[in-house]
């Protein structure tokens, strides 16, 4: 009797492409598992989720503090449309802390100040997943989060020299998180048994959008609580703690782990030895020539240009059209980061059950998962900026838009690993490179596009990331691929890039 769980070769599902196992994509006769529990893989995806945490943390907690660094007399406008929400919000519980310093900065230097994180951020992901590749992620990736800390304790001195000093050190604190990604998905590439790759990489990227969840309203609260100043100390002291931990907890590889038991090693080298390519040369030809890496590049930009359109104004849309006090915007705003987080960890372990037990081929996975996280965020973005202003239902939307995203991490996000794992750093390093343009130039348009705070000129900023979102994801559908490419496990140099 045939069965989903059969082995055999007619019992293998039709969805289940030749390539997939031919390629090493899906093992047939895996090792034996070994316990998930203290084991040296998830340790470390518990460590990256943490790290990421900290990642995010130190980068969105300006986008709420720079509500309360503004005096607001140098940024206020006279709405001109008649759509305009009336105040709501019940007076805040205590008086509001005003002994942090306020800045003469308008709306265009707000926004560069926004954007200015992301002219550092794109220097440095091509050469951090090229550096990962030859020399292992855990250093990069470690000293590019400590330095990022550094300058975020910074910033209060930086603020207080003027907008441009400020500006340089986020583009410096960019420059710092620029490598953590790539060498993230490098160290993932020697970690990662190919069916448990979506629930370990879900586990530690989650902790971006935990790093949101947290940082969001803490740092309200710690603006109105203490002083602004406070948010950037705190976290960026935070943030050396977790390089202490990550310097001594983690490793490279599993041959170069201390305490990892041999079963465990073993598992992981198995399942890995027909992925990986022992040629270092990188077949850049080939690479500009691939498909399927043009489908991530496209997906990884489109997603971004909605995510990062967010994370740095959804504070501003709260305070600005939807009325909220500063104790409710960083609760309100954090909300939909938090439906992410939840998202990621379920379409994990959901995409490895379907490849696993189900026999669905990887390109059928990436390729729903990606679809469903796209689609899904832009229908409900548009619908959040015709909610008038009916408050309830205008979060809802919002948090179901951003939530929904949560489904790209097992689309487009681990499909580095499944075309080119020996290359997934570098790889992640060139579609990031695209994909933080949406962060450098979108932040600006937003502001550009919104100088009077109105309903209508909100609608044109959500309308531009819909239309951004469902072409990615039409991309991704007709070009992705979820075998390991010819060129990405190539063993003698001579065959040429």
């Amino acid at each position: 009797m045939r069965t989903w769980g059969s082995d055999s070769e007619e019992d293998r599902s039709p969805l289940l492409g030749e390539d997939d196992v031919a390629q090493g994509s899906i093992q047939r006769s895996p090792p034996a598992r070994v316990p998930v529990c203290c084991s040296a893989r998830y340790n470390l995806a518990v460590m990256a989720l943490l790290g990421f945490f900290m990642l995010y943390a130190l980068r969105v907690n300006l986008s709420v503090a720079l509500v309360d660094m503004v005096n607001s007399t140098s940024s206020e406008h006279v709405n001109r449309s008649a759509n305009v929400c009336p105040d709501h919000s019940l007076p805040p519980i205590v008086p509001h802390n005003s002994t942090g310093k306020k800045y003469e900065w308008d709306a265009n230097t707000q926004g560069w100040i926004l954007g200015s994180f992301f002219y550092g951020y794109i220097l440095t992901q091509i050469p951090g997943g090229y550096i990962a590749g030859r020399i292992g992620g855990k250093l990069l990736l470690g000293f590019g989060i400590l330095g990022t800390a550094v300058f975020t304790l910074l910033t209060p001195l930086a603020a207080d020299l003027g907008a441009g000093y400020l500006i340089a050190v986020r583009a410096l604190e960019g420059l710092g998180e620029g490598v953590t990604f790539p060498a993230m998905h490098a160290m993932w590439s020697s970690w990662a048994p190919p069916l448990e790759r979506s629930r370990l990489l879900s586990l530690s990227y989650a902790g971006a959008q935990l790093g949101t969840v947290v940082s969001l309203p803490l740092s309200g609260l710690i603006c109105y609580y203490m002083n602004w100043i406070y948010v950037f100390y705190i976290f960026g002291a935070l943030g050396v703690v977790w390089f202490i931990m990550w310097f001594f907890l983690v490793s490279d590889t599993p041959q170069s782990h201390s305490t990892i038991s041999d079963s465990e090693r073993e598992y992981i080298l198995s399942a890995l030895k027909h992925e990986l390519s022992r040629d270092t040369d990188v077949p850049v030809c080939a690479m500009l020539k691939s498909l399927p890496l043009w489908a991530i590049v496209v997906a990884h930009f489109s997603y971004n240009w909605t995510f990062y359109t967010l994370l740095t104004l959804l504070p501003t849309y709260m305070k600005d059209i939807l009325r909220f006090n500063a104790q409710e915007n960083g609760f309100l705003s954090a909300l939909p980061y938090f439906g992410c987080w939840l998202c990621m960890l379920i379409t994990g372990y959901v995409a490895d059950l379907m490849r696993e037990k189900l026999n669905f081929s990887t390109v059928v996975v990436r390729k729903i998962f990606n679809t469903l996280g796209m689609l899904g965020p832009a229908v409900f973005l548009l619908a959040a900026g015709y909610t008038g202003c009916d408050y309830t239902l205008a979060v809802v939307f919002l948090t179901l838009s951003t939530t929904l995203g949560g489904f790209c991490i097992s689309g487009y996000n681990i499909n580095h690993l499944d075309i080119a794992p020996s290359f997934a750093g570098l790889l992640l390093g060139v579609t990031n490179t695209f994909a933080t343009i949406p962060g450098m130039v979108g932040p600006v348009i937003a502001k550009a596009l919104t100088h009077d705070d109105t309903v209508e000129q909100w609608q044109i900023v959500f309308y531009i990331a819909a239309a951004i979102n469902i072409f990615g994801a039409i991309f991704f559908a007709a070009f992705a691929s979820g075998t390991v490419q010819d060129w990405a496990v190539r063993t003698n140099k001579a065959q040429g890039s």
